[in-house]
């Protein structure tokens, strides 16, 4: 036997190698014939014949061309059954693709675009929760980096992805670009009847309903799946959907594991499945067609057949649409495996590409993600990491010669507005026309414009806010140099904490590290972690106190710095002191007296007695007495020390201490960005809308030394810096009168004096 099947594969590669002999042979002496070498471009296209023997030769060097593929292809398979006994699996071609076209791995020449340089290609995303939130981030970079098209993004989300991706997308500002959001709760009831293991749980079962979801005038969408990283444009898999039949509608790559051959394990029992199955990571979907067939019914029919036997899906969706498909195998398109190269346990996908040019999609379908077992994993891991930390601003460019994205249809307007970013994104440019460059404060005017994305939610946050009208959530805002304080704050504070953090794609990358490796900070669920991305040149410290202001979820608030450490137990004096004082019933801020220590390392005092010691002592000081005395002297420090009730002082220029208010208080100016004046006009504005400031005689909080900040040794250094502050807040003075008429006009007579 084994003698026999060593013959048969001799035999073809004699065969094999003389009739590539004879090919290059005949078109030699066929070149000489004419006096030339025929060696036409192959990527030309087709062009008209000079004469009809020139035709004929072609015509015969194809079929020479043609003998020698069979042969390959008879080759091939007499080594496949001489491996293993069984026909190889890998990427074959297309049903009437020629080879070599989009059905192979290979291509000798680059596809020709088919698609309309300005088409609006439609992509739908199941995203739910915190971490989903931050996988399709990726994804969409990667998309976003290859792509030439106009794009509209449709997000079937739960609550907490609509308000992660709506403002994302609100400040990322991509030309080009629409976003629609679907109700996720609005399809449960459809899907949860279905009993489902997998760990997406019935967001996993979501892509069924996508019909019934989507809006009635879209006729076709790519399906994508949140782990998904695109090595190429999107707009040549949308051209996949001009190769379909008149009976396909649905476009699935092969599974790449034996999941639905049912060998992995003994007893192991899948659902039916064609042949090896599809994987739903990426769909193609003709939603008209779908329709037309009656989808709802027919996969609601299918689903409630095996479940009769099978009792839970393993594999979510992609279960019930095997059983579909194996009922009615006309119904889908094999999208060559390039197109979904899966990186789960037992996959075969390394049979699906033999070099770099080769891979479409990456899929890390895997529970275990980045630590897959796979031969290449660390290439496709690095892949995945370049769009992980690449840039986002640079993604905000322009598609050339592409008319402005005209609004969506009225029936795409499901959830919340649809984001047409483009009308912002003129207003912003005009705003930006608007200014003077020959302005001495023109980078400060621009940093004020910037439209800096932001990503809210950036871990997994749990706090609920209970109905307690007198719980109160710290607010502050750090850079990456001011990491290290996070660990200490959270053993101070237990209560909800607000954090916007300045920071690049990579930084913010280094901080989920940082976060999850964390004993401490990874047992918190009751910290918010809002990523305001760098952009510009000064720290738009205003604008990353907001943030952190605005999602919080408690009645009041504790506005902070990062580099205070709280005593411990204010959260709970503070919650007494908001109830005591009856502050729901009246317009206060309590304020908490602020000092400061140059050792790093503090022996953290107790209680007041032990603080009063330690400032007698000198290893304490009232905050920036020696530097900046107006920034907290009308704290009243030596009222302070012996009162047992809170007291109240008056305001006074420059005063900007740290205080409780309620969460609806007046935001931070954000034309005040680096050094300078950002807390003071904030307690300004405060005292504008007579704002009772009490000074809360048990509470504190400690300064921790730190190198001094970029932005303040510009101020140190630069007088023109120094000016444009000055003109700055002339600037908000004047607003301020503008606001509050005669009232603020003590504010101005008081800068003056000064």
């Amino acid at each position: 036997m084994l003698r026999s099947w060593r013959v048969k594969l001799k035999l073809l590669l004699a065969t094999v190698t003389l009739a590539v002999l004879l090919s290059w042979l005949y078109l030699f002496v066929g070149s000489l014939e004419y006096g030339r070498f025929l060696l036409l471009p192959p990527c030309l296209g087709e062009q008209p014949s000079r004469d009809v023997e020139r035709e004929a030769l072609a015509s015969r060097v194809r079929r020479v061309e043609e003998e020698n593929q069979q042969l390959r292809l008879q080759l091939s398979q007499v080594q496949a059954e001489g491996s293993d006994g069984n026909p190889q699996w890998g990427a074959s071609a297309e049903d009437g693709d020629p080879p070599g076209g989009e059905g192979s791995n290979r291509t000798a020449c680059p596809k020709q675009r088919t698609v309309h340089k300005c088409e609006l290609l439609h992509v739908a995303i199941v995203c739910a929760g915190h971490n989903a939130s931050r996988d399709v981030v990726t994804l969409v970079k990667s998309i976003l980096f290859h792509r030439k098209n106009p794009l509209h993004f449709h997000f079937i989300t739960d609550s907490v992805a609509h308000q992660i991706l709506q403002t994302l997308f609100q400040s990322w500002m991509v030309p080009s670009v629409h976003v629609s959001f679907y109700n996720a709760d609005d399809l449960k009831p459809e899907v949860s009847w279905i009993p489902n293991k997998h760990y997406s749980g019935i967001y996993g079962l979501m892509k069924l309903t996508l019909t019934k979801a989507l809006p009635s005038s879209l006729s076709k969408v790519i399906v994508l799946d949140t782990d998904i990283t695109f090595a190429t444009d999107i707009a040549e898999l949308w051209a996949v959907f001009g190769k379909f039949s008149d009976k396909q509608v649905i476009g699935l790559v092969e599974n790449q594991s034996d999941w639905y051959l049912g060998n992995l394990w003994k007893n192991h029992k899948p659902w039916p499945a064609l042949g090896r199955g599809f994987n739903t990571g990426v769909i193609l979907l003709l939603l008209d067609r779908l329709r037309r067939l009656g989808w709802e019914q027919m996969w609601r029919l299918t689903a409630e057949r095996e479940l009769m036997s099978m009792l839970s899906t393993s594999l979510a969706d992609q279960d019930i649409f095997n059983a579909v498909i194996k009922q009615d195998p006309a119904l889908v398109y094999r999208l060559p495996c390039f197109w979904n190269v899966q990186l789960s346990d037992h996959t075969r996908s390394e049979q699906c590409y033999t070099e770099v040019s080769d891979l479409k999609v990456i899929h890390w379908n895997s529970p275990k993600k980045l630590r897959v077992k796979n031969k290449h994993v660390e290439f496709f891991r690095n892949l995945y990491l370049t769009f992980l930390e690449y840039d986002g601003n640079l993604l905000r460019r322009e598609l050339f010669g592409c008319a402005s994205l005209p609004s969506p249809p009225s029936d795409q307007l499901r959830v919340g507005l649809p984001l047409s970013l483009t009308l912002a994104a003129l207003q912003l440019q005009q705003a930006l026309e608007e200014l003077d460059e020959d302005d001495p404060c023109y980078d400060f005017r621009r940093q004020h414009l910037t439209e800096h994305r932001v990503h809210l939610f950036f871990l997994q946050y749990e706090f609920l806010a209970l109905p307690n009208p007198t719980d109160v959530t710290l607010v502050a805002q750090l850079s990456m140099d001011r990491l290290q304080m996070l660990e200490a704050i959270c053993k101070h504070w237990a209560g909800p904490i607000s954090l916007a953090l300045y920071m690049s794609d990579a930084e913010a990358q280094q901080f989920l590290r940082y976060a999850q490796a964390s004993e401490v900070l990874s047992a918190r669920r009751n910290v918010a972690y809002h990523i305001v991305y760098k952009e510009g040149q000064f720290y738009p410290i205003n604008l990353l106190r907001n943030v952190a202001l605005a999602n919080t979820q408690t009645p009041y608030v504790f506005l902070t710095d990062i580099d205070f450490l709280p005593m411990y137990g204010l959260y709970d004096y503070l919650r007494n002191s908001i109830q005591q004082l009856e502050l729901p019933q009246r317009k206060a801020a309590l304020i908490v007296p602020a000092f400061e220590t140059l050792h790093y390392r503090l022996t953290f005092p107790k209680s007041k007695a032990e603080l009063l010691s330690m400032l007698d002592m000198g290893s304490l000081y009232t905050f920036r007495y020696h530097v900046w005395p107006k920034g907290h002297a009308p704290t009243d420090y030596a009222k302070w020390r012996t009162a047992t009730v809170p007291y109240r002082v008056a305001w006074q220029p420059d005063f900007e201490p740290y205080v409780v208010v309620r969460r609806d208080c007046p935001k931070y100016d954000q034309r005040f960005v680096g050094f300078g004046w950002n807390k003071v006009s904030h307690i300004m504005e405060l005292d504008a809308q007579e704002y009772e400031l009490l000074v809360l005689p048990n509470a504190f909080m400690i300064h921790m030394p730190h190198a001094p900040s970029f932005d303040i040794s510009k101020f140190r250094l630069s007088a023109g810096y120094r000016g444009c502050l000055q003109t700055l807040r002339e600037e908000f003075h004047q607003d301020l009168s503008r606001r509050y008429g005669a009232a603020a006009l003590k504010y101005l007579t008081a800068e003056r004096s000064l």
